[in-house]
């Protein structure tokens, strides 16, 4: 082989090889707030105001990331720099620090932000910027629409679907209902009330004997609730956020009132609304659950409990064990960093919202026979549930898990 020929294939070949290199280049996507070595994703939750209870969520989420970036070093080499901002459960205020995240911040998208009416300000906002509103923290009606919405997700069951289980076990479990309803005057305490009143179909205007709404700036809901006793139900469907939701079980008890009492599934917490509340007052309330309870003694030698006990001890030492919500934390920041893995090199927001609509999986402290599985048309990631009711102590199984439509 002449001199010139093999000049000629060495040229060739680091042509190829160049070409290779670039291909392997291009086939990195990021979006805004992605770096080679980091990934920024923003959030809201109300640290302060009269929803300060579920800040305890996102403390979680932190700690949970925390680990990751430590234990893991990131998410395929990019670890998470995670902004959480304080929005007190006011939506004017939501609006400001959304802004300011996707704005200034220039985060690759916003997750678990925490509020109906929180999240509902900054909807339009978010899918108008094309930025991953992802597994907001309510189970509104609203998130699951991927044509008309199709930067916003879920990650609980819907609203609507606890209400309609909710009225399934009283049909099936109390004689000639007589239901009352105490619920937060906003998307999500009317759609748990649409969601029940469907369920009861035609019975609904005669089994529903009174309802009464409270503003979320109420300093407290005591005369809703005595309005209700005095309409004697002997059902109590209690749509509210852990403030309101301890102010009710405190009432109801006050008033010698004993009527089956429905508790939603987001007030659903030992630490943060039964001991408040009193556990004493707390004891044969019946609610819904999609998660295990850390506070069972039961599930305490499996290895699910243990891994999230340790998470905890190392993480998140001054968290509240037995509350709820670090469990709810826990589980909705494993789903997000499953997301993440599914992107791998292609962090852009399409593909953030592409691989978040193919999941299908199990995180460890899910409750036997409950899943996370979405697709393009299924934004829902979780839509059953097991009834359930707290003996005092814990909460104690009356039931299967039951797949409700959302």
């Amino acid at each position: 082989m002449n001199t010139g020929r093999k000049l000629t294939l060495a040229l060739a070949a680091v042509a190829v090889m160049g070409l290779a290199s670039g291909s392997a280049l291009a086939e990195k996507k990021y979006g805004p707030g992605v770096t080679d070595t980091s990934i920024k994703i923003g959030n809201t939750d109300p640290y302060s105001g009269p929803a300060a209870a579920y800040g305890l969520i996102g403390k979680t989420i932190a700690a949970y990331f925390d680990k990751i970036n430590k234990e893991e070093g990131g998410v395929n080499g990019r670890k998470i720099d995670f902004i959480s901002l304080d929005d007190g459960y006011s939506p004017p205020k939501t609006k400001e620090q959304t802004r300011k995240l996707v704005e200034q911040d220039k985060v690759l998208l916003v997750f678990q932000g925490l509020g109906t009416p929180t999240q509902s300000a900054v909807h339009a906002y978010m899918n108008h910027k094309k930025v991953p509103q992802l597994f907001v923290a309510t189970g509104a009606s609203k998130w699951a629409q991927p044509k008309k919405f199709p930067w916003t997700m879920g990650w609980q069951p819907s609203y609507q679907t606890e209400g309609h289980l909710f009225a399934k076990y009283v049909l099936a479990n109390v004689k000639d209902p007589k239901i009352a309803i105490l619920y937060q005057n906003d998307d999500y305490g009317k759609d748990y009330v649409k969601g029940m009143r469907d369920e009861l179909g035609d019975k609904a205007d005669k089994l529903i004997v009174a309802e009464e709404s409270y503003e979320v700036t109420d300093p407290t809901i005591n005369s809703q609730v005595i309005k209700l006793k005095d309409s004697g139900a002997n059902v109590f469907f209690n749509v509210s956020t852990p403030k309101a939701a301890a102010q009710a079980i405190k009432k109801v008890r006050e008033l010698n009132w004993d009527p089956l009492f429905l508790n939603n599934s987001v007030s659903n917490s030992v630490g943060s609304v039964y001991k408040p509340a009193g556990l004493d007052n707390s004891k044969g309330i019946v609610s819904l659950q999609y998660y295990k309870d850390t506070t069972d003694p039961s599930i305490q030698g499996t290895e699910a409990f243990k891994k999230w006990k340790k998470f905890m001890d190392t993480y998140f030492p001054n968290g509240d064990q037995s509350s709820s919500f670090t469990t709810f934390g826990y589980l909705v920041a494993q789903t997000m960093v499953q997301v993440l893995k599914q992107c791998g090199d292609d962090l852009s927001r399409e593909n953030i919202m592409k691989q978040a609509a193919n999941l299908d999986m199990h995180p460890d402290m899910m409750l036997d026979g409950v899943d996370i599985k979405t697709s393009p048309t299924d934004f829902f990631p979780i839509e059953s549930m097991q009834p359930i009711k707290f003996d005092g102590e814990k909460f104690v199984p009356i039931g299967d898990v039951i797949k409700g439509g959302s």
